[in-house]
């Protein structure tokens, strides 16, 4: 521990911390929430070289998205991986609190196809209040596949276990992915609203002339303007226009471009920095990926 930092390396080491009996298994372990909520996490950031993922149930107070509420309230799912660090306000609102946390340690899915793909799933590195909110039968389905996997390694481990332990794991983010689908689907008007400003975002970025301090816009730049990971803006953005925010903002500044090649007569260099890219070639090479034109070969044929 060190600067209020506590980091957790291992599965024995968080059963450890939370002062519960020693799992299972040396690579994964799944925790009642009933435990967790009784520990006194402090005023301390934990950072976890495990995924987790955890599902709370019966906490206290309604979840809302501005005036909508278009989410289910039976149980909310949250996610983390390696490296992240996480922080706990004092207990509040804990009583009555179910659910459990999955926690298994890359090493667990190193050598498998999962640990080839999970970077695919990019819930991974959601924020807390981007969590994904289950109804009954989605949290009965999940809680059955997490209790395969406590009976794999509850039961006497072979040359099988791992193997069924891992493929039960990517039933659960399979069935997430789904579940996240529903869940852009069913706010589809409050990601309307969010597309919105990001556009806005974007046009009032130019306006005020911030790339001429920030070069051109980023998606970490824009999803924190919007209160989003960068991420989940992403992954909203693909499911609302089929376009990631990194397209968006390409096809945004192509456009610029199109009207500054057209109506001035300024070099391709000029053009370049007045859009916020900091070496010409990167604007060049960009503009012919996206319009099958050198900015030149555009000019001359408009």
């Amino acid at each position: 521990m060190k600067n209020n930092i506590v980091e957790i390396n291992s599965i024995t080491q968080i059963h450890n911390t939370l002062d519960i009996q020693k799992p299972k298994h040396p690579l994964v372990s799944v925790i009642p929430m009933s435990l967790l909520s009784q520990y006194n996490y402090g005023d301390y950031t934990y950072v976890m070289d495990l995924y987790q993922i955890s599902l709370k149930t019966g906490v206290s107070g309604a979840i809302t998205y501005g005036r909508n509420s278009y989410d289910f309230q039976e149980g909310t799912l949250v996610f983390s991986k390696p490296g992240q660090s996480l922080s706990y306000s004092e207990n509040e609102g804990t009583d009555g609190e179910e659910g459990w946390m999955l926690i298994f340690h890359p090493d667990l899915i190193r050598k498998s196809p999962l640990g080839e793909s999970i970077d695919n799933y990019t819930f991974f590195s959601y924020e807390a209040n981007e969590a994904l909110h289950l109804s009954n039968d989605e949290k009965q389905i999940l809680t059955e596949l997490i209790q395969k996997i406590e009976r794999e390694y509850e039961n006497n481990i072979d040359r099988h276990s791992q193997e069924l332990i891992i493929a039960n794991i990517e039933m659960v983010l399979k069935y997430c992915t789904r579940y996240f689908d529903r869940q852009f689907y069913t706010r589809t008007n409050l990601n309307k609203d969010a597309f919105s400003k990001f556009e806005k975002l974007l046009k009032s970025y130019y306006k005020d002339e911030l790339h001429l301090d920030l070069g051109v816009p980023t998606v970490k730049y824009c999803a924190t303007e919007l209160n989003m990971s960068s991420h989940y803006l992403s992954d909203m953005l693909r499911k609302e226009t089929g376009k990631s925010a990194q397209e968006h903002i390409y096809n945004f500044v192509i456009n610029k471009a199109k009207t500054r090649l057209l109506s001035s007569s300024e070099s391709i260099s000029q053009v370049a920095y007045s859009l916020g890219f900091e070496y010409p070639q990167h604007f060049s090479k960009l503009f012919k990926n996206k319009t099958g034109y050198s900015p030149v070969e555009y000019r001359k044929s408009s």
